[in-house]
């Protein structure tokens, strides 16, 4: 077990699940689509923001506190979702539900998860679903249906992903599906015992929302692929529409990044964006989530819920996106890596990383809630603002 106890940022809990993980595992976790260029900027972006701090302001207590989608958290953050995360972790679904309800925010269970949105319901706390929109729309149907009926507070919609994106590291580490070890990535499964006991014990996981499902896709396709093909293509605005109809809680899509699309999702009834990309693993050089975010935030932010995911690794990240126009972020990859270290302990750890690099920088920035943070903050281009 992974000593957490030496742990003090995100990317060490990053080297941790590398060092645990084969490498197709891990890889496919970690990487993006083709050069990775946007899933650099992603980070890249953040790094680029400078923060002008007040100060002689009595910062001894701040509330980190603030509203998302109707209901108080105790960060704005939510866990974003991720597919087949299981494995890297056995049971990491119910993992990161439980760290999320200990920490007080939401988490939002991915459709090609290994356990059914009926299971992960049972860990209670604020549980949204993120929908894929498969080819088949009855069975796309059935899965608001059940999602409606487990109780999950809101469905995020994922619109970036009409085919999937070409992620070259997975083809050359042989990571397809099924998942099985062969010549070219047995020798790394074997030098990882830890993940591979795990492995034996509890087997490779499978999708379980997926029972019933007529896939198209031939065995040993590379994942990314394999995804891709069950998506419906031809989703439009009208599908939303659709949703919208069976759908009476929040609905938000994510994968906006145009103020356009985002007016439009507001015109049609939706509560709410994730200004997103995917994590960098769809459109290479599509544009960083943060450098997106303003334009949309402008356009829609006193009309619905604004989001962002993609490059969140510091507690001051979430500063930076709030000064931009966001209301709350979803980080994907910092509570995986945490989950892939050590378990729920290692997810949650990620999570009070976030929460305690949060308050320095709301202290050190002179404000005492979220609501003080705001534009101000920010330093313009080369200059004062």
């Amino acid at each position: 077990m992974a000593d957490l106890n030496q742990v003090v940022s995100i990317e060490d809990l990053r080297e941790l699940a590398r060092r645990r993980l084969p490498r197709a595992i891990f890889d496919f976790f970690d990487g993006g689509a083709e050069d990775e260029v946007t899933l650099r900027e992603n980070r890249a972006a953040f790094e680029r923001v400078r923060l002008l701090p007040r100060v002689l302001v009595n910062v001894s207590k701040v509330d980190m506190s603030t509203e998302l989608l109707g209901a108080r958290a105790s960060l704005p953050l939510a866990i974003a979702p991720t597919g087949g995360i299981s494995a890297g972790r056995a049971g990491a679904e119910l993992i990161l539900a439980r760290a999320a309800k200990a920490l007080g925010v939401p988490f939002t269970l991915a459709t090609p998860a290994a356990f059914t949105i009926e299971r992960v319901a049972e860990e209670g706390g604020r549980l949204w679903f993120q929908l894929y929109a498969v080819r088949e729309h009855e069975f796309r149907e059935k899965l608001i249906a059940r999602a409606r009926a487990a109780g999950y507070e809101a469905m995020l919609v994922t619109v970036d992903l009409p085919v999937s994106g070409k992620r070259e590291r997975d083809p050359r580490n042989g990571f397809r599906t099924p998942y099985n070890p062969n010549w070219r990535n047995s020798r790394d499964v074997i030098l990882k015992p830890a993940w591979l006991l795990e492995i034996l014990r509890y087997g490779l996981p499978g999708m379980a929302n997926f029972d019933g499902y007529r896939f198209t896709t031939p065995k040993g396709t590379d994942i990314a692929t394999a995804v891709g093909r069950e998506m419906d293509a031809a989703l439009d605005w009208e599908a939303i529409k659709r949703i919208r109809e069976l759908w009476p809680r929040k609905l938000l899509l994510k994968g906006v990044e145009r103020q356009d699309d985002a007016e439009r999702a507001a015109s049609i009834g939706c509560d709410g964006v994730v200004v997103s990309n995917h994590g960098g693993r769809q459109l290479d050089s599509a544009a960083p989530t943060l450098e997106a975010l303003p334009h949309v935030a402008r356009a829609v932010g006193t009309k619905m819920t604004v989001l962002l995911d993609g490059g969140v690794r510091r507690g001051v990240d979430i500063l930076k996106a709030r000064a931009l126009g966001a209301h709350g972020v979803l980080t994907g990859r910092a509570t995986l890596f945490g989950a892939m270290a050590g378990g729920e302990a290692g997810a949650r750890r990620a999570l009070e990383i976030l929460a305690s690099e949060l308050e320095r920088a709301m202290q050190l920035c002179g404000v005492r809630s979220v609501a003080e943070i705001g534009p101000d903050l920010l330093q313009k281009s080369g200059s004062e603002p």
